[in-house]
């Protein structure tokens, strides 16, 4: 059987990745899961400089998943070369470095850091606010999408992912925006924005009001946007959203993604991503598949 897909010219092993912030930069679980077995790691978002991230408390858990607001915490992208990236060489696996900033500038500025760092790809999480642009995402607006795009392979050295935020009405222009300012792929979805409201404290259950809702509750949304984007452009699709298993992450691929990232799931169960990656193996042989592209958007 080949369990091998392409992104961009880059050849993951098989199809399945963590997804940013989820699994910090590897050495977090490296105890619990052989890094060996995945297809890539995705890192924890890193930016230009140390950000120390929203205030406490900043996790709640909600039916079918949960909300987070961390802030995008994280050490700068000078401490994580150091530290993070040679951990990561230790590992048979590809290594994509998520990447946030506030300004255009901010992400520049971490893309050329990175260029010359034995990194495979890049993950630029649009979902930011943009400060210039009065705090609303980048990733809610086309023209932002598509600018900040282009900016951003202006400068990269490796294959440019754009991950997409599901706030918006309508996934196909903002995916459309993003294969025009030429990303390489594309990864869909980022968290949806949720509230929960602890009635016994009559407050906010995260500090930041608002947090980014992840985990089971969000995977029909997610299938269904990804189906959408793969109709809608050429570009292959990393695929997330509230995957637990094996079998969600086939409807994934079913739906158009070439690879997929386990998120949430791994708060959950440590050993989540090598349990997908041996459930779709079983998948495939209890139905003959030889090569694993052949499901990639199998359902029209």
């Amino acid at each position: 059987m080949n369990m091998k897909v392409n992104l961009a010219g880059v050849e993951l092993k098989n199809p399945v990745m963590t997804a940013s912030g989820t699994f910090g930069s590897g050495a977090e679980y490296g105890e619990m899961v052989d890094l060996n077995g995945l297809g890539a790691v995705v890192t924890k978002g890193v930016a230009n400089v140390p950000w120390p991230g929203n205030p406490t408390p900043r996790i709640a858990e909600t039916y079918g998943g949960m909300i987070n607001a961390i802030g995008l915490q994280n050490p700068g992208v000078d401490v994580f070369a150091k530290r993070d990236i040679p951990f990561l060489k230790q590992y048979d696996t590809k290594i994509i470095v998520n990447v946030c900033g506030r300004t255009a500038e901010d992400y520049v500025e971490v893309v050329e850091r990175l260029g010359d760092e034995p990194v495979d790809m890049l993950e630029i999480n649009i979902s930011c606010p943009n400060v210039k642009e009065g705090g609303i995402a980048f990733g809610q607006d086309p023209k932002a999408v598509e600018a900040i795009t282009r900016e951003v392979k202006k400068h990269a050295k490796q294959p440019v992912i754009m991950k997409l935020s599901p706030n918006v009405t309508d996934i196909t222009v903002m995916a459309k925006a993003a294969e025009a300012g030429g990303a390489d792929v594309i990864s869909l979805i980022n968290t949806l924005t949720g509230m929960k409201i602890d009635i016994n404290r009559r407050t906010f259950a995260v500090a930041n009001k608002t947090g980014g809702l992840s985990g089971p509750a969000v995977k029909p949304v997610a299938v269904r946007m990804v189906y959408q984007a793969a109709n809608a452009v050429k570009i292959p699709i990393i695929g997330m959203g509230g995957i637990m298993n094996a079998e969600d992450a086939l409807e994934f691929i079913l739906a158009g993604a070439t690879a997929v990232s386990v998120g949430t799931a791994n708060f959950h169960n440590p050993y989540a991503t090598a349990e997908v990656v041996s459930g779709i193996e079983s998948y495939m042989k209890k139905y003959n598949v030889e090569d694993i592209n052949d499901l990639v958007g199998a359902v029209r």
